[in-house]
């Protein structure tokens, strides 16, 4: 059976100060900032701000849209295998 990242991350801690020094350089970049950025207003124009636990999450559409979608059905897809990650 693989290892989860959080296994794989704890068994070895200079993999994940790696890994922590990798996201914190792409993080900055000024794309991610304007994606998060973006992100950040649809969810608050939808009132979903800092709701973690509302049940409902902002789901991708293929079209490039936003939808209200309940949480288990948009972590569910997450695009493992054959599946498809957009709604």
């Amino acid at each position: 059976m693989a290892k989860s990242s959080a296994q794989k991350y704890r068994d070895n801690p200079a993999s994940y100060r790696k890994k922590q020094e990798y996201d914190k350089k792409f993080n900055r970049k000024p794309e991610q900032r304007k994606k998060r950025s973006e992100l950040s207003t649809a969810r608050r124009k939808a009132k979903r701000m800092g709701m973690a636990l509302t049940g409902k999450d902002l789901s991708h559409t293929r079209s490039g849209g936003l939808v209200l979608e309940d949480s288990r059905k948009n972590r569910a897809r997450n695009g493992h295998g054959r599946n498809g990650r957009l709604k």
